[in-house]
């Protein structure tokens, strides 16, 4: 890890500096390289600040702690912070790796592809504007119509929870329901 220590009316000295370097060392744990820190220390009236800026592979996070005392404790309550910030971090990326949310999602999500209405027949291949993917829960029909009334949509894909058959809900010109229930 690549650390800069600056001090803003304060002397860093190396006892300060080997703090700051061993606390430090437990983001490692949950940050991938490279890691870069910025610690500043700034000493103002009665108050000391610690301010922490660390950059990693995936972003950054920035910490602030304060002290009444001295700098140990504003940069012990400053590396707090990121180190908080670093593990929910981690957390996320081992959760998405676990539940990968392509695989999670198929057989209950479904493109749908908006065509561009020149480019179909005379022999020309649709072309693709726009493509949605869209969550497909299991519901009765009432809760269906129920979320197409809400949702202001046209239709509504759900898997109909009496015969777990995928259908299509939509709203007709006439204001009425229409429903698609293939049969596979």
């Amino acid at each position: 890890m690549k650390t800069e220590i600056i001090g803003r009316n304060a002397s860093v000295d190396d006892r300060l500096r080997k703090l700051v370097e061993q606390k430090l060392r437990k983001l490692e744990k949950f940050l991938e390289e490279p890691l870069e820190a910025r610690v500043t220390l700034i000493a103002e009236k009665h108050v000391h600040v610690a301010e922490l800026h660390v950059a990693h592979h995936d972003g950054a996070l920035q910490g602030k702690g304060e002290s009444d005392g001295n700098f140990q404790e504003a940069v012990q309550r400053a590396v707090a912070k990121v180190e908080e910030a670093a593990r929910r971090t981690h957390q996320k990326q081992v959760d998405r790796r676990r539940h990968p949310s392509d695989l999670a999602d198929r057989g209950r999500r479904w493109p749908v592809e908006v065509l561009d209405q020149g480019s179909v027949g005379q022999g020309r291949s649709p072309r693709v504007i726009e493509t949605v993917y869209l969550d497909i829960k299991p519901r009765t029909i009432e809760d269906a119509a129920l979320e197409l009334e809400a949702s202001g949509q046209a239709f509504v894909v759900f898997r109909d929870a009496s015969n777990d058959r995928l259908s299509v809900l939509y709203r007709r010109k006439d204001q009425n329901y229409g429903l698609i229930a293939p049969e596979l």
